[in-house]
């Protein structure tokens, strides 16, 4: 592509009289079409690989020249072919060029022009990401479970519209319009029992590894509006959902939050806060915390359901404080363990509870909750816990929060509201049981007629919404944990539920899933040897991770690994807990364990936040901005995000430049890919769809890729994709590939060519100390040198490639241990 600027004539606009350009690959050639219609056919010579198109915005002024070739470039739609406008949309930018003073050395000494947002647009993208599974199939950690199943469900239609149900009172607008001690008191003045939906959060945590992605939620979100109204809230967000959406379903958890709230105007949104843990699995500065859940607040969450995964009270009243700063609901938690109905149990006790309850009222909670988040809470136990709370602080609004996974679930919430409970937590049927949570048609029948806790819910409406989660769960299949009934082994090892398909998934992926039964008797060893925690998470996660390694390392007993504990490398998580950086666990930790573990190690005491310096969020999103140029616009969210997922939130980024906007696909689609001539609909939320039907996979080709043949609304598109397999056998046999090994985008060290030449020259040596920006490699490209410079600082481990070599775009290049 070629590009002029003249100052000559005050034109406005393209000088040609045309709009979107699309350049396509028919059989035999390249072909153009200009806003549709066909101007050049498939009779172009196919030994052209290459079209010239010239462009010339014309204006009084440079400046204003400049300006209308910049936008007429980002009004460009060129498919088929690579082009050069991201490097001459940064030369637009460039204030050296603005400025009129650049020399011929203007390319060179400007290296930042190559930091190039792709070009590519997401339709494309999305053609890539599909054609690799084509290709290489479908790579989706955790997935253990058959294919998906079905096809993508209709929900139902809702009864009343969104309209009518934000004009309507309810509690949603009490918190809105009257605040949190309004709420907490129109609860506790609620006549019948109220209930909380887990669908969108907890349900699908506990059976489906927390997999369920945004686009099913907002399929059926007008729905859940309707059917639910009148509920307490709707958990939707917190917990492992925030980590998940970024890692594996390349989902923005705030996004998901936006779009939901927009879509539910009359229920409260509720959110599981891990107190100083915040959404992550350690402890954050203060700053970090408060941050996050005034945004979170501004964002659609209105109840804040604040716990410590060790009942540790500094950590409890921190994130009380931060819920109230924000102006949330403040849901103080009392996390269940033991069996307060069996006098044999000494740690965990009625009397603890009630003194626990106690520290948090008079610290200022809106509402109690009771998280017993493995399903240890007994029918009998829910009676003596809820009388002697009830007993001890009438006016306090109370909820109840079970797991299932011992089938006991029903009768210990509904024990638990004949006590004096308010709200217990449910799911829809289709989600419910097992290690979620208990069903909200047997709740809701199992109350129906009486006088003081009948709901008068629509049974109805929720069953049809039922039929919704009957079908999309069969899309999920892939994370089925194959739990077939509920089991009492919980009373013996504790675990959360939770916790149950994560962990199970994490020991396969370990190599351990033929010791899953073992796992689950030394997650009851590890909890002992630990102190007989809180275990929820992130503390679960410490005891998960110890009983993975007792049964990797054979270790039998806690006398075993006290007398070996000097010579083993623990778990981080399990040295991290030890220093104290969870917080302290109820009665302390245990000795001598803990210092055979630490052995010398710095220990905190008190609470950890309180050590921490809080961060710079201007300077952590102007580095972001930085390290993210031409990926991303960083937002304060993002900068948000990556304080407490770091690693995360960058890998989130690059997939997302790389894979485009996987989120509007199909969950099938997603998750397995297109048969040949399969097609599904792509609806991007601002209106415009795209139709993509799968053709053909090519024959393998020289360079080791083949062809992935689509059609997008009719047109003919082609993407080409590495096949892996042949690199991996090429590797196997120790010979020659006729691949080159590939970047890997998600290595921030892992420097890639950023578009297809010759190397010319390789400015470095192995093993040397590199610093961010210097030279590394120079090629060239059609009579352009391009010098490719260092990303980050670091030490040289491996040049890929050598003078006079040829690479594709994203060959590596340079490897750098940042």
């Amino acid at each position: 592509m070629q590009c002029r600027i003249t100052t000559e004539d005050p034109a406005m606009g393209f000088s040609p009289d045309f709009g979107r350009i699309e350049v396509y690959r028919p059989p035999g050639g390249l072909g153009v079409r200009i806003d549709g219609e066909v101007v050049v056919g498939s009779r172009i010579s196919p030994f052209y690989d290459s079209l010239l198109v010239k462009l010339t915005c014309t204006s009084q002024s440079f400046e204003g020249a400049v300006q209308k070739m910049y936008r007429s470039l980002a009004e460009f739609r060129i498919r088929g072919v690579k082009t050069n406008v991201p490097f001459l949309q940064n030369v637009f930018q460039s204030k050296a060029f603005l400025s009129g003073k650049v020399t011929t050395n203007f390319i060179d000494e400007t290296p930042e022009l190559f930091d190039m947002i792709s070009n590519v647009d997401d339709t494309q993208k999305l053609l890539s990401y599909l054609g690799e599974i084509a290709v290489n199939g479908a790579k989706h950690p955790g997935a253990v479970g058959p294919p998906p199943i079905g096809a993508e469900p209709s929900p139902p239609k809702p009864s009343k519209k969104t309209a009518e149900l934000a004009s309507q009172q309810s509690f949603k607008k009490i918190i809105d319009e009257q605040g949190p001690a309004a709420f907490a008191k129109a609860v506790r003045d609620h006549k019948g029992l109220l209930i909380m939906d887990t669908t969108w959060r907890d349900a699908h945590q506990s059976l489906l590894a927390t997999r369920v992605r945004t686009r099913d939620l907002y399929q059926c979100a007008d729905a859940t509006a309707s059917a639910l109204d009148g509920a307490y809230s709707l958990e939707m967000w917190g917990g492992a959902t925030f980590d998940v959406s970024l890692r594996f379903l390349r989902d923005c958890p705030w996004r998901r939050l936006e779009l939901l709230r927009e879509k539910v105007p009359n229920i409260p949104f509720q959110m599981l806060l891990r107190g100083a843990n915040a959404v992550g699995y350690t402890s954050y500065a203060d700053n970090v915390v408060q941050e996050f859940t005034t945004e979170a607040k501004k964002s659609g969450i209105d109840i804040f359901r604040v716990f410590d995964s060790l009942n540790y009270v500094d950590n409890l009243k921190f994130g009380i404080d931060c819920v109230r700063n924000a102006d949330g609901v403040v849901e103080g938690t009392i996390c269940y363990s033991g069996d307060v109905s069996d006098p044999s149990k000494k740690k965990y006790t009625l009397d603890y509870y009630v003194d626990l309850t106690e520290q948090l009222v008079n610290h200022g909670i809106d509402i109690l909750a009771i998280k017993d988040m493995a399903g240890l809470l007994k029918p009998r136990a829910a009676t003596m816990l809820v009388s002697a709370l009830r007993a001890k602080f009438p006016a306090l609004p109370m909820h109840v929060h079970t797991h299932d996974t011992a089938s006991t679930g029903v009768a210990s919430m509904l024990a638990a509201a004949e006590a004096g409970a308010d709200v217990v937590d449910v799911c829809t049927d289709a989600m419910a049981g097992l290690t979620s949570q208990p069903a909200i048609g047997a709740v809701l029948n199992s109350i129906k007629g009486s006088e003081t806790l009948d709901n008068p819910m629509n049974l109805k409406e929720i069953l049809k919404l039922n039929t919704y989660w009957e079908q999309a769960r069969a899309l999920y299949s892939p994370y089925e944990s194959g739990i077939k009934a509920g089991s009492a082994d919980v009373y013996i090892h504790e675990m959360p539920g939770g916790q149950y398909t994560n962990l199970k998934f994490q020991a396969f992926a370990n190599g351990l899933g033929e010791e899953w039964d073992n796992i689950k008797e030394s997650y009851a060893t590890a909890n002992q040897c630990l102190g007989d925690i809180v275990k929820v998470t992130p503390s679960s996660k410490v005891v998960g991770d110890m009983a993975q390694f007792l049964v990797a390392n054979k270790i039998p007993d806690e006398k075993t690994l006290l007398e070996q504990a000097e010579s083993l490398s623990f778990p981080t998580s399990v040295v991290e807990y030890f220093q104290g950086y969870l917080g302290q666990p109820v009665g302390g930790f245990p000795e001598p364990l803990r210092a055979k573990v630490l052995r010398g190690k710095d220990i905190i005491e008190g609470r950890p936040g309180c050590t921490l310096p809080p961060v710079d969020f201007k300077q952590l999103r102007a580095e972001l901005q930085e390290k993210h140029r031409g990926r991303r616009d960083v937002s304060h969210k993002d900068a948000l995000s990556s304080a407490m997922y770091p690693k995360v939130f960058d890998e989130y980024v690059i997939s997302r430049d790389i894979m485009g906007p996987v989120s509007l696909l199909p969950t099938k689609a997603f998750l397995k890919g297109l048969e040949i001539d399969e097609e599904i609909e792509v609806k991007a939320r601002r209106g415009s769809s795209a139709s993509i039907k799968l053709k053909a996979v090519g024959e393998l080709l020289p360079n080791g890729k083949r062809e992935v043949f689509f059609e997008v609304n009719g047109i003919p598109r082609v993407v080409d994709i590495l096949d892996l397999k042949v690199l991996e056998n090429e590797n196997k046999k120790g010979g020659m590939s006729a691949v080159r090994e590939r970047a890997d985008p998600m290595d921030l060290g892992s420097v890639g060519a950023p578009m297809a030449g010759e190397v010319v020259d390789i400015l470095v040596k192995d093993g040397a100390e590199i610093k961010a920006g210097e030279a590394l490699v120079v090629i060239s490209a059609m009579k352009m040198e391009t010098t490719v410079s260092a990303p980050c600082n670091g030490k040289l481990k491996h040049i890929a490639v050598g003078k006079g070599d040829s690479c594709t775009a994203g060959d590596l290049l340079c490897a750098i241990e940042p």
